[in-house]
């Protein structure tokens, strides 16, 4: 038997916090979770649920940066929990060329993820900042740091390399990929259900929300990924671009009356699915509105139609595909989306249920198609505790 320990996973986004505390021994339990949203914008909301999903506390909270974020959540972790946790684990979007596994915080760490914000100046910044914050709330507490770009690592060296020259590529300047610790939470399930494919096969996992990516894994192994040097490559999402050609950005500085800011703030924020439908980021409301609105429309399509792209091209690295995995709020909840993406994909190997796929059950691929098309519910936290536990008996 393990010894029984208590984690606090944190999870820092650009605009959110999510945390959830577990107690971890021979299985990991979870005991409540919750989430800060909408942090620096309006209609922000606090809300905190057990393990039944019933709310233990929900409020509208407007936050005016993540250092209050912060500083409301812990407070209330602290005045709420069952005591001090035995570890706290984070994660960091970002690890650079340097960090390619989960590490104990350290003021070295700390020094050294600090220099990588230019790599992602929307998330690190943040989780800097919740380290902080828990090492001042639980002073001495054990940390750990689970790096997004881990579980792409090992990818073969050319599917990391931009056509760029040597020097730039030697101050770090690649393909990292992200979203690996909801990746790594997927093959370990597929592993517990005992999917041989899952060590031995060909999988192409969708990670499809406001932040959407996907995942080429051959053998447990990530092999290629749609995203890039920073979360705002790869596919269309919620807010952020995807792919974009080098000349609009050098058009827009140039002609637009753009600076670096502005550009930052219009490839995450204020483009994707927002940008196209000037209307919404959330594919609810698009699926809604398309009817109605051509905008919606082309927003959806466009978002279906890169994914399509992406994930024939992701076969294509493969050599074939064995498995297609959706996960993320959208590829777990949106049968419509999961269905064009697919539409025309029958010379892969991909056939769809319709009904199986309108009741969003487990597998969603018919009888006779020679691809398992799956969905599967992520966790990023659970991903984060497994990584902390690890570590925390190591030491």
């Amino acid at each position: 038997m393990r010894p029984t320990v208590t984690i606090l996973a944190v999870n820092t986004g650009s605009s959110s916090i999510r945390f959830s505390l577990y107690e971890s021994g021979s299985a990991d339990e979870l005991l409540f979770s919750g989430t800060l949203t909408r942090i620096g914008l309006k209609d922000g909301r606090f809300s905190v649920m057990d393990a039944e999903g019933r709310f233990i506390d929900c409020q509208r909270m407007e936050m005016p940066d993540h250092t209050a974020a912060c500083r409301e959540v812990f407070s209330w972790l602290l005045a709420n929990g069952p005591g001090m946790p035995d570890a706290v684990g984070h994660r960091i979007v970002h690890g650079g060329p340097l960090h390619t596994a989960p590490e104990k915080v350290s003021p070295e760490l700390l020094a050294s993820v600090a220099e990588l914000i230019p790599y992602a100046p929307e998330h690190l910044p943040q989780a800097l900042n919740a380290i902080r914050h828990a090492a001042w709330v639980f002073p001495g507490i054990f940390q750990v740091a689970c790096f997004d770009t881990a579980f792409h690592g090992n990818m073969p060296s050319i599917a990391r390399m931009y056509a760029l020259p040597e020097p730039y590529r030697s101050e770090g300047v690649q393909r990292y990929g992200f979203h690996g610790l909801s990746y790594e939470f997927i093959l370990a399930e597929l592993a517990a259900a005992k999917e041989r494919l899952a060590r031995k096969g060909r999988i192409v996992i969708a990670h499809l929300g406001h932040g959407a990516s996907m995942a080429a894994v051959r053998d447990g192994r990530s092999v290629e990924t749609t995203m890039g040097f920073s979360p705002a490559g790869g596919l269309v999402m919620g807010t952020r671009t995807g792919d974009l050609d080098p000349g609009v950005i050098l058009f827009l500085l140039q002609q637009g009356g753009l600076g670096t800011e502005g550009i930052r703030d219009l490839v995450n924020r204020r483009s994707g699915m927002l940008g196209v439908s000037g209307m919404s980021d959330d594919m609810r409301d698009l699926l809604d509105a398309e009817k109605l609105s051509t905008s919606a429309h082309d927003a959806v399509e466009l978002f279906c139609y890169q994914a399509r792209k992406q994930l024939g091209a992701l076969s294509a690295v493969l050599g074939g595909l064995d498995m297609l995995v959706f996960t993320g709020g959208i590829g777990e909840h949106a049968p419509e989306v999961r269905q064009r993406i697919c539409a025309g994909l029958e010379f892969l190997g991909i056939r769809i249920d319709p009904d199986r796929n309108r009741d969003s059950l487990p597998v969603i691929s018919n009888d006779s198609s020679a691809v398992s098309v799956r969905v599967m519910r992520t966790n990023e936290e659970m991903s984060i505790v497994r990584q902390t536990r690890r570590l925390l008996e190591a030491r």
